[in-house]
């Protein structure tokens, strides 16, 4: 298998097309939480395994997440192995967090908005917890799988729906930011056919299907190089820099 995959790219070509999502998202992340004064107290919704606590070393960090993700407990869509919250400093619902009014100078919440069940609530929890001209730093899907289910409510957020509802809670949007684009979300999902289409038909891609997949990846990576505004009807995901008035 090896060696036709290798025979494959060495006639046509390695594909970079699709492959950097979370890769540019944390490089987002890092540049924009080195923005942030040092010494502020951040607290990081929905924070999971607290991934990017590691990019707050200069701040003071607070987790919260409402601790309940099981993944083996339940085989539907897409699920994590193995899943580690470790210790959270507050278990709650997002959108009732025991903190008191403006407690916090800034708030993360990254790819969670597609699993909470209703987002406004939380952005509404969000502008009670922020100290004025504090900082709400977002990101979550444009679309997605399903995936962490039974907790997967949206498949993702167009930027209108941040235009509207951070207006609505109080906010200034300093940046809206699309993550990848059309042709390249649309790779993101030929590379992942090999998985899908072992994990939900049992098919592996016979030898003239791989070579397919690699001209389709080479053609989009074309179009991704000429990519002109495609991001507005499709990307991976928006990056939401806003502050509390």
């Amino acid at each position: 298998m090896n060696i036709v995959n290798n025979f494959i790219d060495l006639v046509i070509g390695p594909s970079k097309v699709g492959v950097d999502n979370e890769g540019t998202r944390v490089k987002w992340l890092e540049k924009t939480l080195n923005k942030i004064k040092p010494g502020s107290r951040i607290l990081d919704a929905g924070a999971g395994e607290q991934q990017f606590k590691k990019l707050c070393s200069h701040l003071i960090y607070v987790s919260q997440d409402f601790a309940q993700y099981a993944p083996d407990e339940i085989n539907i869509g897409l699920q994590m192995h193995k899943w580690d919250y470790g210790k959270l400093d507050i278990i709650s619902d997002i959108a009732n967090v025991p903190e008191e009014d403006s407690s916090f100078d800034c708030i993360m919440c990254t790819e969670v908005f597609e699993h909470i069940i209703n987002p406004r609530e939380a952005i509404q929890e969000f502008s009670r917890l922020l100290n004025k001209d504090g900082f709400l730093i977002i990101t979550a899907p444009f679309c997605s799988l399903t995936h962490f289910a039974p907790y997967h409510f949206y498949t993702g957020f167009n930027k209108y729906f941040y235009e509207t509802e951070l207006k609505n809670h109080g906010f200034e949007i300093l940046e809206i930011s699309p993550n990848g684009n059309y042709f390249e979300y649309i790779a993101q999902e030929i590379h992942r056919i090999p998985q899908i289409a072992n994990k939900f038909s049992g098919e592996k891609l016979t030898r003239i299907e791989r070579i397919a997949v690699k001209i389709v990846q080479k053609m989009l990576e074309r179009f991704s190089s000429k990519n002109n505004n495609s991001e507005e009807i499709l990307n991976f995901g928006l990056h939401v820099l806003a502050k509390k008035l």
